[in-house]
């Protein structure tokens, strides 16, 4: 990933009433130090975060992101964003993206400097991965245990299962140990056997002419790629359905995608060795989709 832009925000209330907040924001060098050793992003992963798709210069789903990044915030006890504040940071930060391809937009909201200024938030601009191999010829997973049951969001709140917090060591670590196990990718799974999300995707399995996904009640993060495939699916006809999916169901699928914001569609060739049948016609016009400008 080559970084192109970045800027810090200096984070406004969110019942500020301005509607120009350029006086907030200060450009700096995404290549030159810019954190103080202080910084609890870094030091504790204490902070939220969203990665925003960016195609020919138009971030995607914007509104959708912003309210996932409040909604993060709630659930961290972070100050909530000012929502027009942020939408103005994306816009200045688009504007550095590829005008011409792919490109991704990070925003990062921290607790702030242990005993000194909080929160602290910046917002990256850089370039995407190629993902066109991936979205072609699609990806193997395998199953790994998440260590919890489908019930513990409920019930221990605290373990923030449900916010994009920037603690993604073990998130890395199974995608790690996907590829020690010959595949591409992970697909979480509870220790009493339902099926969750991916490390950084959300799941989509086609059973039965229906399109299902993981129902949010297991902490699960909100997809907005797959909120967005949703609807254009059931504007298309389709039925769609959140469900509490038993691991045993993933044989059931006669095809399967992973989600998200930048890598899009990529379609499971495989789960935990087993052949999935690969969609491609359907894929590609997942993708078209996902590749027109959305708002």
């Amino acid at each position: 990933m080559t970084w192109r832009y970045a800027l810090v925000l200096e984070p406004a209330a969110s019942d500020d009433p301005r509607t120009d907040f350029a006086s907030t924001f200060r450009e700096i060098d995404p290549a030159a130090p810019a954190l103080s050793v202080g910084e609890l992003s870094t030091q504790r992963g204490d902070g939220i975060f969203e990665s925003i798709g960016v195609v020919h210069g138009h971030p995607q789903e914007v509104t959708a992101h912003l309210e996932r990044l409040a909604h993060s915030a709630a659930l961290c006890d972070l100050p909530a964003p000012q929502q027009e504040q942020w939408r103005q940071a994306v816009a200045v930060a688009a504007a550095h993206c590829p005008q011409d391809g792919e490109g991704v937009i990070k925003l990062i909201l921290s607790r702030g400097v242990e005993h000194g200024p909080a929160p602290t938030a910046w917002v990256t601009a850089a370039e995407a991965a190629d993902n066109s191999a991936v979205r072609e010829s699609g990806v193997r997973v395998v199953t790994l245990d998440r260590g919890y049951a489908i019930d513990t969001p409920a019930r221990a709140p605290w373990l923030l299962l449900g916010a994009k917090t920037l603690s993604y060591a073990v998130n890395m670590a199974a995608i790690r140990e996907a590829k020690r196990r010959g595949a591409d990718d992970a697909v979480f799974v509870t220790s009493d056997g339902y099926v969750l999300e991916a490390p950084t995707a959300s799941l989509v399995l086609r059973v039965g002419g229906r399109f299902v996904t993981p129902a949010p009640n297991g902490g699960i993060l909100h997809g907005t790629t797959q909120l967005s495939l949703f609807e254009h699916l059931a504007e298309l006809g389709h039925d769609t359905a959140y469900e509490t999916i038993p691991v045993s169901a993933l044989a059931e699928a006669d095809a399967a995608w992973l989600l998200s914001s930048v890598r899009l569609a990529a379609p499971i060739s495989a789960i935990d060795g087993v052949a999935v049948p690969v969609d491609v016609e359907l894929t590609a016009s997942f993708n078209d989709y996902l590749l027109s400008p959305r708002t």
